[in-house]
């Protein structure tokens, strides 16, 4: 058994069509403003584990995202799927933060909200894909963590989880508060109800979403945004690669693949 109060909170973010992206070449910062934007996709797999959580021991699930105010639809996305609280940290100030400004910020709003027993967050962002962020506020939050979740069980105040690596599986036991990583192989997130999906995007969902800025958090303004950001990027650039297909052809398989390693002799690739 576990507590009945037991309390997730989830980090979550808001990441463009990175199909379609383009590059401040001033800055090199991801230009936002335009793109379609989702929910990242490991961040819903860690909402989902959260939910589930939730299903099975009544658990309250806060979601909880750093952006601009378009990243409401991703709160309400998140309350479509059954998050019962949903808070936005949007300010200038925090624009440009790196993984370690942004776990920085995080943990500030994490402190505010008090008491909480899970931090589930997804691997990795889309569009950054440093895989830092979660691990970074653990230690910030001085909280134990793993990382690569692929299961979960929850005893009494202890939490058993085990990951894989390459060569090895290992199983942790921990006491909670935790943090957890998680990536696609732990789950399928769920798809929102109608009901769902009505009262988190009605006025009444709108209202329930909490916007905090700087000045709700205890933070120093001067360790977070570009100022405060530890990484510098160097240089930005888009990759375009260009495909050109060959057909192999011959009178049966042996011909095929002698005319293949012919064409691959000449590119010098055997």
């Amino acid at each position: 058994m576990i507590r009945s109060n037991m309390r997730i909170i989830v980090c979550i973010k808001q990441v463009p069509d990175t199909n379609e992206f383009k590059i401040d070449l001033e800055t090199g910062i991801m230009i936002r403003e335009g793109l379609p934007c989702v929910m990242n996709p490991d961040d819903k797999n860690a909402l989902e584990e959260a939910l589930r959580l939730k299903d099975e021991y009544n658990a309250e699930v806060i979601a909880l995202t750093m952006g601009p105010l378009q990243a409401k639809d991703v709160l309400k996305e998140a309350m479509a799927m059954g998050a019962d609280e949903v808070i936005l940290i949007s300010d200038l100030p925090f624009a440009g933060s790196d993984s370690l400004a942004t776990a920085a910020i995080l943990a500030a709003a994490i402190e505010r909200i008090g008491h909480y027993d899970m931090i589930l967050c997804g691997m990795q962002a889309m569009d950054g894909n440093t895989g830092q962020t979660g691990p970074q506020l653990a230690e910030l939050l001085n909280i134990p963590q793993i990382t690569y979740l692929k299961e979960l069980n929850i005893i009494d105040n202890t939490v058993t989880a085990t990951k894989w690596t390459e060569s090895e599986k290992y199983t942790f036991k921990l006491n909670m508060p935790v943090l957890l990583t998680v990536n696609n192989e732990l789950n399928d997130p769920r798809i929102p109800t109608m009901m769902g999906v009505m009262k988190a995007y009605d006025e009444a969902g709108e209202k329930k979403i909490k916007v905090w800025g700087a000045n709700d958090l205890d933070i120093d303004i001067e360790q977070v945004g570009i100022k405060g950001s530890v990484t510098n990027m160097y240089e930005s650039c888009l990759t375009h690669i260009n495909r050109v297909s060959t057909i192999i052809e011959g009178e049966d398989e042996k011909e095929m693949a002698k005319s293949l390693a012919m064409k691959l002799s000449e590119l010098n690739l055997i």
